[in-house]
């Protein structure tokens, strides 16, 4: 899959001088566009249900101890007979948000037939023991660890409460995993450790650098077999770049490690910055790509 950019300012020149710098971070400051129809309300399209949980793991679990909410998004078209696709995402209140509308894409999407009726694993960082809810305090042990932990914590914890309900596909090309900055890079280390699972990757301005050794990814993939899973990269031009490195720059090496080890992969990069505004504002067309 070809790289796909967008025309942005040449860094090694926009930072000439104190004016061009200005211009650059205008430049950078550019909004995304807005939210499209296939992300808003529409009369007449079935709404799927949202109903909201809290998980406490036990002592000898991958996080003992950790509490988390996570919310559950079942399509009004899910039929038991059929399997459901299964897209999990990191950071749910990310996705939950009216500025990303998660569960409003899958209504419109799926009542046009564009994707399959698909269920949605909106799960939260885990809070430390005796902190607040929504605390978050677990998050970077969670995402930004390379370990199958986390996998654990879904696979032997969270994905049971769903499928004791509900009838998912076991088919890894039905299953995704999405995530935002370290919940992107958390996203791609689950299907990087079970391919068998989840066989899709989304990550929206990934934080593929190194703040728990995630900068070793772009080698890993070079010098491993490839996975059977397909993943759609979005960075941005006016992304992080601080000592744990620059983002912009390890998206754009991840992208072509994937591409050398000839993965399925689209890598979108924009104007904007750390944020989830491109990611939101393309995400049907990311998920159309996905499930194509």
């Amino acid at each position: 899959m070809p790289l796909v950019t967008l025309d942005i300012p040449n860094p090694a020149t926009a930072l000439a001088s104190p004016e061009d710098e200005a211009a650059f971070a205008a430049a950078c400051a550019t909004e995304s566009p807005p939210l499209g129809p296939d992300s808003l309300p529409q009369p007449n399209t079935p709404r799927g249900t949202l109903t909201t949980h809290r998980h406490t793991s036990d002592a000898t679990a991958a996080f003992p101890n950790i509490s988390r909410d996570w919310t559950l998004y079942v399509p009004a078209q899910y039929d038991a007979a059929t399997p459901a696709n299964l897209v999990v995402f990191q950071d749910a209140r990310f996705y939950l948000s009216d500025d990303f509308n998660a569960p409003i894409v899958f209504d419109n999407l799926i009542a046009r037939g564009d994707i399959p009726p698909t269920i949605g694993l909106f799960v939260e960082p885990g809070d430390l023991p005796g902190a607040a809810p929504l605390s978050f305090g677990n998050r970077s042990l969670e995402y930004d660890s390379l370990s199958d932990a986390y996998s654990r914590l879904l696979h032997d914890e969270l994905l049971p409460r769903v499928s004791a309900d509900y009838t998912i596909s076991a088919d890894p090309a039905n299953r995704a995993s999405v995530g935002m900055s370290s919940g992107g890079i958390c996203a791609f280390t689950l299907a990087w450790q079970r391919p068998d699972s989840f066989g899709r990757v989304v990550s929206h301005v990934g934080s593929f650098t190194d703040i728990r050794g995630g900068n070793a990814y772009p080698s890993l993939v070079r010098k491993s077999a490839p996975r059977r899973i397909r993943v759609f990269l979005q960075g941005a031009v006016g992304d992080l770049d601080d000592p744990k490195g620059n983002w912009p720059i390890a998206n754009f090496d991840m992208a072509m490690a994937l591409r050398f080890r000839g993965y399925d992969y689209r890598f979108e990069y924009g104007q904007g910055a750390h944020d989830r505004r491109h990611g939101a504002a393309i995400f049907p067309e990311t998920l159309r790509w996905l499930f194509r």
